[in-house]
């Protein structure tokens, strides 16, 4: 009996063992100082969402950062967008650990990428991947340095934990790092959206924002409703967390329906090839209206995202005529605080005429078709399944613009926009480009391709484009110092680009004859040479550079400076 009661107490340690889904103390914080978020794991982001967490560094660049856990350092890139300086490690217990917007990498590593660097004379590296005996690494080993570089909105790590053989991302959290939350998340605005022709709700069947009223700390309710039909609701939400005053995103979303879960999400994990689908998890014609995203409490057909369970007809309500339904929608951060509202709803048949005027155009877009049209100098091809539903496309083309619907609609594929040209000359031809006229005064670049009679680029946004000139040269100026001058103690050399039309393609650099690695910036528009790359031969040195633009348009400029070489 004994032997018995001592078997069925090590099945349940065993039971509890396979419960515990990720390991709490196999990862060390990668900084020495306390966690502080700046950016939640699967927090809303343009067109993605959050793949990692934004670790705070005060504001400034240059901490250490330490490898997590005993691995190799499988893979490193630097780019210029995107994460910047990134190093990933691979570990033994199946995970791969990675470290974002760097200043700079470890001592060892930090050689052999420049190195890589001067042999392509490039400052981007491409992907440069390793096996375990390159770069092994100890849990606690200095493997970078804090910085800003990528797409970064200021100093910050961003740090990831994904499956290797997977890929997908999971939220680091739930390997035991520790950040201080005590607060629940805050509730915006509400949405409520009749989701057929049918439906109504308040006598109208468009949807809209209902008032709301916080009655104590996570406690909300909301003005009763009357509807009919499928409805579904959207929510505006963020988490705040301890010591941090940006609004972060929450962890997960629940609907009840008189007590019953018809609608649950988190974001415990998710992979990067359905990421895109948080486009028709908010509200995006909403979001590309107004900047405010809502999150929504149903799920549409076409979208794939896994972080959904335990739905109940994809979260759409049936309201019937003559019933009453309490609905409740909870939002939770991670550490579990919790924030909830209450929406009365009576079901009331209604027979207001008002609704959506029907879409009608020339133009109607087949889903699952390939779909081209064409206007004076300009086509558009849409391949298969680009739109996610059957639309009405407005597309007409005046003064030279071409209008392709609104960008209210989301993507799932890129299409193609082309303009004829043939009507230019070569010379004019050289300076013209694509570009997005979201905001008018200022064209945005498009990646243009051009033939001898057309010109045409791929993008997933719809809206207003035209063809632009550029013919205004990249400005140069040297920074903190002049033509002919000693800077014996300068540590870098500077200089600030910038361009107003197509934007700054490229630049070369030299010393002397000779490339130099110069990181850019681009949010400041400096470029920054390290004297510490290279050293320099005598005291007199001639510097070079030449900047482009997207369309080719160059400028130059050359300066001699005088530098004591330190003993």
């Amino acid at each position: 009996m004994k032997r018995l009661f001592l078997v069925f107490i090590l099945f349940l340690g065993f039971k509890g063992i396979c419960q515990e889904k990720y390991p709490k103390n196999y990862f060390r914080n990668p900084l020495n100082i306390p966690i502080v978020l700046a950016g939640t794991f699967g927090e809303l982001r343009s067109n993605h969402f959050h793949s990692g967490i934004d670790i705070k560094t005060q504001g400034k660049e240059g901490f250490k950062i330490y490898a997590a856990a005993d691995g190799y350092v499988s893979r490193i890139k630097v780019a210029q967008f995107g994460f910047g300086k990134a190093l990933y490690i691979n570990h033994p217990n199946g995970y791969t650990t990675v470290y974002a917007h760097l200043s700079k990498y470890a001592k060892d590593i930090q050689e052999y990428v420049k190195a890589i660097q001067y042999k392509k004379e490039s400052y981007a590296t491409g992907n440069l991947f390793f096996k375990e005996a390159k770069f092994p690494v100890k849990k606690g080993q200095l493997i970078a340095y804090s910085g800003d570089t990528g797409s970064s909105g200021g100093p910050h790590l961003h740090y990831e934990i994904r499956d290797t053989k997977s890929e997908h991302v999971i939220n680091p959290l739930f390997f035991g790092l520790k950040v201080a939350d005590a607060k629940p998340p805050v509730f915006q605005s509400i949405k409520v959206y009749p989701l057929n022709n049918s439906s109504r709700v308040n006598h109208q069947n468009r949807d809209f924002i209902i008032p709301i009223k916080n009655i104590a700390k996570g406690k909300y309710v909301a003005d009763r409703i009357s509807a009919s039909g499928s409805i579904g609701f959207g929510i505006s939400t963020f988490d705040r967390l301890n010591l941090a005053p940006n609004k972060n995103g929450i962890y997960s979303l629940e609907m009840l329906v008189n007590g019953k879960r018809f609608y649950y999400h988190d974001v415990e994990t998710f992979s990067f090839s359905e990421s895109k689908f948080i486009n028709l998890h908010i509200d995006y014609q909403h979001y590309k209206k107004y900047r405010r995203r809502y999150q929504k409490t149903y799920k549409e057909t076409q979208n794939k995202l896994s972080t959904y369970h335990d739905l109940i007809n994809n979260g759409k309500i049936n309201v019937k005529n003559g019933f009453t339904y309490s609905v409740e929608i909870i939002a939770k951060d991670f550490a579990g605080n919790t924030t909830s509202i209450k929406i009365p709803v009576s079901g009331k048949k209604s027979n207001s005429i008002f609704s959506k005027p029907k879409d009608s155009t020339n133009f109607k877009i087949i889903a699952k078709n390939f779909n081209k049209f064409k206007q004076k100098n300009v086509s558009i091809a849409f391949p298969k399944n680009t739109f996610y539903n059957d639309v009405y496309l407005d597309f007409k083309v005046e003064n030279g613009i071409a209008k392709i619907h609104t960008p209210t609609i989301p993507l799932d594929k890129r299409f193609t926009l082309t303009f004829n040209v043939s009507k230019y000359s070569e010379t004019e031809k050289q300076h013209l480009y694509i570009a997005n006229l979201e905001y008018p005064k200022y064209p945005r670049y498009q990646y243009t391709r051009k033939k001898d009679s057309t010109f045409f680029t791929t993008t997933k946004i719809l809206g207003n484009y035209a063809l632009v000139a550029d013919v205004i040269k990249p400005k140069v100026k040297l920074l903190y110092f002049k033509d002919q001058q000693w800077i014996s103690k300068f540590k870098t050399l500077q200089v600030k680009i910038s361009d107003i039309g197509s934007g700054i393609k490229n630049w070369r650099a030299t010393i002397d004859g000779k490339w130099i690695l110069m990181q850019y910036n681009h949010k400041k528009k400096v470029l920054t040479y390290n004297f510490n790359d290279k050293k320099l031969v005598g005291n007199k040195h001639i510097f070079k550079i030449v900047v482009s633009d997207n369309v080719g348009n160059t400028n130059s400029l050359s300066a001699t400076f005088f530098k004591k070489q330190a003993n």
